[in-house]
């Protein structure tokens, strides 16, 4: 006699395990202690099998009869639904393997190495909030051109055009992964190009070489932190990015070699970097080792100095000193530049002091010493240089700006 859900759901446990029927096969399996389960007797090529269909009850009378239902029509079509079953489950977990998301990561992780931690963040970050949500879950062969224009223009329409074409770069390059590992054939992120609406590149504020004097003045007269005072003044003299001053290490100062070796770890493009430090530069470290030497970092948190200086600590001092929009810390490093190619030093002098990226990996291992004795003497010059932007006089006045 078929059974129902009321019979179904009071069935109680017993001493012994026992089986409530259901027919065709079927039956409720009810153990001493633990769940009741759905279970389906059936026989293929002379033997008898059993097929689990689930626990009551997650899986209802209606859908184990269901499936009861599908596991006939596959004995009918002679398939041994046991086998089925073990070889749908393979492909889902093959599916779920080769998601999207799960080789994304695999390549995020495999990327790791090579990137700064906060451009690792921002990949991270960018992936989990506009990408994964969308397309995560499907399989990356299946993916199409269309389902990833989709992710762009939803990006597009916030007014976030520079993240939609990051974003759409990081897809084609987990696609490659995705080729070169075996789980996908073709990039479909490159039937892409030219879809999204083009970004206009913006240019960090900088100051030119009319302005300078002005605003060397300005700082001179600063009257915040000691701290952050000494900070621009060492990022102006040695025109290194923020994130790389910010994190500056007192055991990556050498005194005596005149030198600010910056590791790979800290770079931009992973490469070891050398700062050759002039007389100027070597006079700011020492006026700030009474403040900040006893610390891990030259430039430390002022309200955890166990951290360095914080992202905006700069900007705001640039603000105060009446700079808004006129200059930034970054604006540094193109100041410097347009100044030594104005002043005939050789581009690959100073692009190597820039730490540009070098795209001969093997290059680049050994770009770190490269020119240094030249990047010795422009960095000498370009501290003179200022001593005579902040006085106005031609001559030379060594250790200071003013």
């Amino acid at each position: 006699m078929p059974l129902t859900d009321i019979s179904v759901r009071n069935a109680k446990p017993k001493e012994k395990a026992y089986k409530l029927s259901d027919g065709d096969g079927m039956y409720l399996f009810v153990p001493p202690r633990g769940k009741k389960c759905w279970r389906m007797k059936y026989r293929f090529a002379g033997k008898e099998k059993l097929l689990a269909f689930g626990v009551y009850p997650d899986i209802s009378l209606a859908d184990a009869r269901e499936r009861r239902a599908i596991a006939r029509k596959t004995l009918a079509a002679g398939n041994d639904p046991g086998e089925v079953k073990k070889e749908n489950k393979r492909q889902q977990a093959i599916q779920s393997a080769n998601s999207f998301e799960a080789v994304a990561r695999e390549w995020y992780e495999n990327r790791l190495h090579t990137w700064t931690p906060n451009y690792a963040k921002q990949v991270i970050t960018r992936m989990e909030a506009d990408v994964f949500p969308r397309i995560g879950h499907r399989p990356i062969a299946e993916i199409t051109a269309s389902e990833l224009l989709a992710i762009g223009r939803a990006i597009e329409e916030r007014g976030a055009l520079d993240i939609a074409h990051r974003a759409l770069q990081c897809c084609g390059q987990v696609f490659t992964y995705a080729i070169v590992t075996e789980r996908a054939e073709r990039n479909p992120a490159a039937d892409l190009r030219g879809a999204l609406k083009p970004v206009k590149k913006k240019h960090y504020a900088y100051l030119r070489a009319h302005e300078l004097p002005e605003f060397l003045t300005r700082l001179e007269d600063y009257d915040g932190h000691p701290q952050t005072k000494l900070a621009m003044k060492f990022l102006i003299l040695t025109f290194v990015r923020t994130a790389e001053l910010r994190g500056a290490l007192w055991t990556e100062i050498d005194f005596d070699k005149a030198e600010w070796r910056i590791p790979a770890e800290r770079m931009k493009m992973r490469d070891p970097h050398i700062v050759p430090l002039s007389r100027q530069a070597l006079a700011v470290l020492r006026e700030l080792q009474p403040l900040t030497g006893h610390w891990k970092h030259v430039f430390p948190n002022q309200h955890k100095p166990s951290g360095h200086m914080s992202e905006n600590t700069l900007l705001y001092a640039i603000y105060r000193m009446g700079y808004h929009s006129r200059a930034t810390g970054h604006g540094f490093r193109a100041t410097a530049s347009t100044i030594l190619n104005e002043n005939s030093f050789r581009t690959d002098v100073i692009e190597r002091q820039l730490a540009h990226a070098e795209r001969n990996n093997i290059r680049a291992a050994y770009n770190h010493a490269q020119y240094l004795k030249e990047r010795r003497e422009m960095m000498q010059w370009w501290a003179d240089y200022l001593d005579r932007a902040a006085t106005g006089e031609q001559k030379v006045i060594v250790g200071k700006f003013r």
